[in-house]
């Protein structure tokens, strides 16, 4: 089943510009390795080396914070969005 993921500016270089693509997954863990296996890459710059997702980038799953779902185990259904959000420091 195919679900939207929202590419952010900084990662779309890998995706060739595109600011979404679409990924057959039926749990997140599954669309951040079909993100890699379209676009190599993508998964290292998502997740820690045991494999979770880095401390500044936030997901969001039809606009709800992975954090607050099931995070990597998350359900997806055909349709979903899933958007990859850096987070931003400034001062």
């Amino acid at each position: 089943m195919a679900v939207k993921v929202r590419i952010p500016a900084p990662l779309r270089r890998l995706t060739a510009n595109q600011t979404l693509v679409d990924v057959e997954a039926s749990t997140l863990a599954q669309c951040l390795d079909g993100l890699e296996s379209q676009f190599p890459g993508m998964k290292e710059r998502l997740t820690d080396q045991q494999g979770q997702v880095q401390q500044f980038v936030n997901i969001y799953v039809n606009g709800e914070d992975i954090r607050f779902l099931q995070e990597l185990d998350t359900p997806l259904k055909a349709g979903d969005e899933v958007s990859i959000v850096p987070a931003i420091a400034g001062g």
